[in-house]
């Protein structure tokens, strides 16, 4: 089995921090955990996991609490918020706690795959890139799990932001990447927008800034466990974003 691999020995200095924002995941928690502990174990990379509940009422946080028992206070970094604040604030106050040079973030629900976090760091290795996005829509990047209702709204919306935004990526509202750390501090400090918008407005203001910018195509599967947070208000809220960046940037 793969986990019975020789970890190597990785002696670069560099260390990675994921960020892990959890609502109602505590059904997933454990095999995100355990899957992000092996694929770093057998790369040999140096990491740390933060996880940032905010107010899970399904006994999120007390599963984390167990992960953390089981794996080290120094590998499973616990820190709450008592509501749901949203996503670019929890990365805010993950990166406060983070020890990291370059920072991971992605969704906590299996949605992203920890076996593509090697191709990410040499990728950024490669390039020295300030940040590398994960991809659906290049290579052999894909997306499982969904219909075809889902499928349509997602292309649309990734055709719409590439005509009228020209970000120079090829997946804006995808949610697994890699950041230099003083990168994503930069960008957060400077994106305004919510919800599913957040994560587009980080590419174009990466562009902005002249921020370079690799990809890994990515296998993105639907939820495991739980139900999906989009919805009619955030198709909406998307369009509202997306109308927001075309006039300002």
């Amino acid at each position: 089995m793969a986990s019975r691999k020789t970890p190597k020995n990785r002696d670069s200095g560099d260390k990675y921090s994921v960020l892990l924002p959890t609502y109602n995941e505590r059904e997933n928690l454990p095999l995100i955990v355990w899957l992000l502990v092996k694929y770093f174990g057998e790369s040999g990379y140096n990491y740390e996991i933060i996880v940032i509940d905010d107010g899970s009422p399904d006994g999120t946080l007390e599963v984390a609490e167990q992960l953390q028992k089981i794996y080290g206070e120094d590998k499973i970094l616990l820190r709450p918020r008592a509501s749901k604040l949203g996503l670019g604030t929890a990365y805010i106050h993950g990166m406060k706690h983070a020890t990291g040079n370059f920072i991971f973030i992605m969704d906590a629900d299996l949605s992203h795959h920890p076996k593509f976090i090697p191709e990410f760091i040499q990728k950024q290795k490669e390039g020295d890139f300030d940040l590398v996005s994960g991809t659906r829509y290049r290579g052999n990047g894909g997306v499982y799990g969904w219909d075809l209702r889902r499928k349509l709204i997602s292309r649309g919306a990734n055709f719409l932001t590439q005509v009228l935004l020209r970000p120079g990526a090829s997946d804006l509202t995808g949610s697994f990447r890699l950041y230099k750390k003083k990168v994503l501090e930069s960008l957060v400090e400077r994106c305004v927008s919510k919800g599913y918008v957040f994560q587009m407005e980080m590419i174009v203001r990466a562009r902005q800034l002249s921020y370079t910018i690799g990809e890994v195509p990515i296998s993105f599967v639907d939820r495991v466990y739980g139900e999906s947070k989009l919805g009619g208000n955030e198709i909406v809220s998307f369009a509202k974003g997306l109308l927001t960046l075309f006039a300002t940037t």
